[in-house]
């Protein structure tokens, strides 16, 4: 074992958080942790991992449930594809390998929603397979200790960190490392103000003695961010009741709920349309940030009329509804009660 194997291994021994997937070699909660934390940090993810080992304590439970109480215990998490490629996977795990989860990393990867990170994190943490992870945490670090200064994003980039983590990788106990590495990324070697001087492979890291860690890693400039500008109608099919519908299209929120929408191509447009609208009920303007999407969005109310179409529920059972985290915002923000006021 080389020195910085040692000495990462050490810290981690020494620091590492208790973590409940640590503690199990279960691929079945190993891959549905990994699932919850992509996008998501850990302190935010641990509620959800408990929330689903509860409702769904084995692969099977999990294939056999609803999609919309699926949906609705991933609500507030975001990503709403992981969710459903999780379902997914789960049915699949049941039909085609008859609840087993594949041990190979090859045959991990041929499940769905399952990359080379995921198939290469359970297939070293549960079957003790020789294959580095390589997360966020991990790009940091490798940056770092070997001053490479090429694009984690690009295609080259990939590459080679692929190459330098599988020649750093402890191969005797590769699931240790992994989780080693991992953890001193997210703890140790931060993105901003990284203890290094309290590091025990400064005297390694060729990006400290170059004083340039805080310009690692370099990352290729993200797209372009898409803006759009939405309208929430509150309608009231029968007082207590109000119209949701179903988003059905490939877009943000596939198969969650929301209240009639439209949509504008400009700010301007929405504008036009909020100011001839003769709303009953006005709301502030919820701006809502996802990965490549800027979200404007208004929440009105206004009279039913024939050609609405929506489905109507009864509004003490919206959260049996999984519904997008802005319209949860707006729903914090003014209560049920809203639906009762006159103004509705």
């Amino acid at each position: 074992m080389s020195p910085i194997q040692a000495e990462i291994i050490a810290w981690y021994l020494a620091n590492k958080r208790s973590l409940p997937w640590r503690e199990t070699q279960n691929p079945y909660f190993i891959w549905l942790s990994e699932i919850i934390l992509q996008q998501t940090r850990v302190d935010q993810g641990m509620a959800y991992y408990h929330k689903f080992v509860d409702a769904f304590p084995t692969v099977f439970d999990l294939a056999k449930a609803d999609e919309q109480l699926v949906l609705n215990l991933w609500q507030g998490l975001g990503y709403y594809s992981r969710a459903r490629n999780l379902h997914a996977t789960a049915k699949q795990v049941v039909h085609e390998f008859q609840g087993v989860f594949p041990s190979s990393y090859e045959g991990l990867l041929r499940l769905k929603g399952v990359g080379p990170y995921t198939a290469a994190a359970i297939a070293s943490f549960s079957f003790d397979l020789p294959h580095a992870v390589l997360d966020g945490n991990v790009f940091r670090v490798l940056s770092r200790l070997y001053n490479w200064p090429t694009p984690i994003n690009s295609t080259q980039g990939k590459k080679d960190f692929e190459k330098m983590a599988q020649e750093l990788l402890v191969q005797e106990n590769p699931g240790l490392f992994n989780q080693a590495m991992m953890e001193f990324g997210a703890l140790q070697c931060k993105p901003a103000q990284p203890n290094c001087h309290d590091c025990p492979i400064q005297v390694h890291c060729e990006a400290f003695g170059a004083q340039t860690v805080d310009a690692l890693p370099v990352k290729l400039k993200k797209q372009i961010v898409r803006k759009r500008y939405f309208v929430f109608e509150l309608i009231q099919s029968t007082p207590g009741t109000i119209l949701m519908e179903k988003r059905h299209a490939k877009d943000i929120w596939q198969h969650l709920y929301q209240f009639p929408l439209r949509e504008f191509d400009d700010a301007e447009s929405k504008q036009v349309y909020l100011s001839n609208l003769n709303a009953s009920f006005l709301s502030k303007e919820y701006k809502h940030i996802l990965s490549h999407q800027h979200l404007y969005c208004h929440f009105v109310g206004r009279d039913m009329q024939s050609s609405d179409s929506a489905e109507p529920i009864s509004i003490l059972e919206l959260d049996q509804y999984p519904i997008p985290r802005v319209i949860e915002r707006f729903l914090e923000d003014y209560g049920l009660d809203i639906f009762e006021s006159k103004a509705i």
